[in-house]
C-alpha cells in the first residue's frame, strides 16, 4: 500500500509520524513524507525519503513565540500587528505549499496521515482524491473536559468547541482558496468537525493514563480516537556509551533538557543548574539539543548533544525538561520524577498533567531561579514522588508497542476503506 505522511513543526511534532512511517516501510509499504526543510535531514537519517514543504519550522516557531510574547506589550500596537503578519505569512506559506505538495504525492495513495498543523490541507487533498485520512494527535486537541481540569467538565468541553469556531474564520480563507484550486465546494465548518464527520481515524499518540476519564468521554466515537501511547524511535546515538560510562562512575544524576528551542541565556542557565545541583550534592547531565552551552569545567556537570533518552533516563534520579511530548513520555516510561519548566503553550499542558498525576511538578522556565530550582528539586526527589513515578511507569505503553499499534490501525483503516470504495 501507499502511505503519504505530512508533518510540520520541530522534532517533537515530526518524530511521531516518522516512527510510524519507519514501521510501515519495514512492512513493505510505499511511504512518502512531507516535512519542513530543516527536518528533511532528520527524516532521511531515520531511513525515509522526504520532500521539503513550507518555511523552516524554526522560523515559524520563533515568529509564533515572538507574537505570543508581544501580547504582553499590547500597547505597542504597531509591533503587535507586524508580528501577527509575520506569523500569519509563515503559516499561510506552510499551508499553501503543503496543499500543493500533497496534491502531487497523494494521487493513488491508500491513506494520508498528518499532524495537527497540516490538517486543513491534508483533509482537503484527501477529500479531493477520496482517500482515507488519519491524524496523529500528541495531546488532546479535540473538544474534551480533561485538558483543562480546573474547569468544570461541561465548561471545559464547551470552551474548546467555541475555540474551534472562533479560529475558523482566519483558517477558512486559506482553506477555501485551496478548495477552489482543487475544485471542492466551500467548507461549512472548522476542519476538526469535517474530519470527524468524514469518519477519519484520529490516533491519540499519548498515554491514556495521563488523562484519566478521557477514553470514557470519547467512547461514543466508536473507536475513531484510539489511544496508542507516545510514538518515539529511541534511536541510539554516538554519545550513548560515553553517557552510560559517566553515569556509572558516580551517583545517579539529574537530567536537564530544553528541547528544540534554544534557551536565551545558555551561560546563565548552565551556571544556575551547576549551582543548584552543587547545593543539593547532585550531579547534572545536560542534554544541549539546540542550545550551545559551550564547555563546562564543573566535575559534577556533564553536557552532551543528541542522546537516547530511553537509555539514560532510567539511570537518573529525576528528569527536568521543557515538557515536550516525547521527552515527557520518556521520563514517565523511565519511572523517575519529573520537573517540567515549559517555554511553549502545549508544554504547560504536560506540566499540568505531571502535577495532576503526582509524579512531578511544573514551573515556567521564565520564573525559574536557582532558589526555585533547588526547592523544586528537593520536592520531586522526595521518596513519595519516586514511588508514584515507578508505579505509573508500569501502566505506560512501551515505544515498540505504541508504534506497532499505530501502524496496525493505519493498515486496517486503509484496507477497510479500500474495500468500502470498491464495494
Amino acid at each position: 500500500m501507499k502511505f503519504v505522511l505530512a508533518f510540520y513543526g520541530t522534532r517533537g511534532d515530526v518524530e511521531p509520524g516518522v516512527a510510524v512511517g519507519r514501521e510501515l516501510l519495514r512492512r513493505g509499504h510505499e511511504v512518502h513524507t512531507v516535512v519542513p526543510p530543516d527536518m528533511v535531514g532528520f527524516v532521511e537519517s531515520a531511513g525515509l525519503a522526504a520532500v521539503a514543504s513550507g518555511p523552516d519550522s524554526r522560523a515559524w516557531q520563533v515568529a509564533h513565540r515572538d507574537l505570543l510574547t508581544g501580547f504582553a506589550r499590547f500597547w505597542k500596537i504597531r509591533d503587535l500587528i507586524r508580528l501577527g503578519r509575520e506569523d500569519w505569512d509563515l503559516f499561510a506559506q506552510c499551508s499553501r505549499e503543503t496543499s500543493a505538495t500533497l496534491k502531487s504525492l497523494a494521487d493513488g495513495a491508500d491513506l494520508l496521515l498528518t499532524g495537527v498543523i497540516c490538517e486543513e490541507p491534508a483533509a482537503n487533498v484527501a477529500e479531493y482524491y477520496d482517500i482515507p485520512l488519519a491524524t496523529l494527535h500528541i495531546f488532546p486537541v479535540r473538544a474534551n473536559s480533561q485538558l483543562v481540569p480546573i474547569l468544570p467538565a461541561p465548561l471545559g468541553r464547551s470552551a474548546m468547541t467555541v475555540s474551534e469556531w472562533l479560529g475558523w474564520p482566519m483558517a477558512k480563507r486559506l482553506g477555501d482558496a485551496q478548495r477552489r484550486e482543487l475544485g471542492l465546494p466551500k467548507a461549512t465548518g472548522p476542519v476538526p468537525r469535517r474530519i470527524a464527520k468524514r469518519g477519519s481515524l484520529e490516533i491519540q499518540a499519548y498515554e491514556e493514563v495521563c488523562f484519566p476519564g478521557l477514553a470514557a468521554e470519547w467512547a461514543k466515537r466508536d473507536g475513531q480516537r484510539p489511544f496508542v501511547g507516545a510514538l518515539t524511535m529511541e534511536l541510539p546515538t554516538d554519545a550513548d556509551d560515553e553517557i552510560a560510562s559517566w553515569i556509572a562512575a558516580g551517583t545517579p544524576p539529574i537530567f536537564f533538557g530544553f528541547g528544540s528551542m534554544p534557551v536565551e541565556s545558555p551561560a546563565d542557565t548552565l551556571a544556575m543548574i551547576g549551582a543548584a545541583c552543587a547545593e543539593l550534592g547532585e550531579r547534572a547531565l545536560i542534554g544541549s539539543a539546540e542550545t550551545d552551552f559551550g564547555h563546562t569545567h564543573l566535575d559534577h556537570v556533564k553536557v552532551v548533544g543528541t542522546m537516547n533518552y530511553a537509555a539514560a533516563f532510567a539511570a537518573c534520579r529525576a528528569v527536568v525538561h521543557h515538557g515536550g511530548v516525547g521527552t515527557t513520555a520518556a521520563s514517565l516510561r523511565a519511572g523517575v520524577p519529573t520537573l517540567i519548566i515549559p517555554t511553549w503553550g502545549d508544554q504547560r499542558f504536560w506540566g499540568a498533567q505531571v502535577k495532576r498525576l503526582k509524579v512531578g511538578i511544573a514551573r515556567p522556565f521564565s520564573t525559574t531561579t536557582q532558589e526555585t530550582l533547588v526547592a523544586d528539586l528537593r520536592s520531586i526527589l522526595a521518596p513519595d514522588y519516586a514511588k508514584r513515578a515507578r508505579e505509573l511507569a508500569t501502566r505506560m505503553t512501551n515505544s515498540a508497542e505504541s508504534v506497532t499499534a499505530a501502524a496496525d490501525l493505519m493498515e486496517n483503516f486503509a484496507c477497510s476503506r479500500r474495500v468500502g470504495r470498491s464495494a
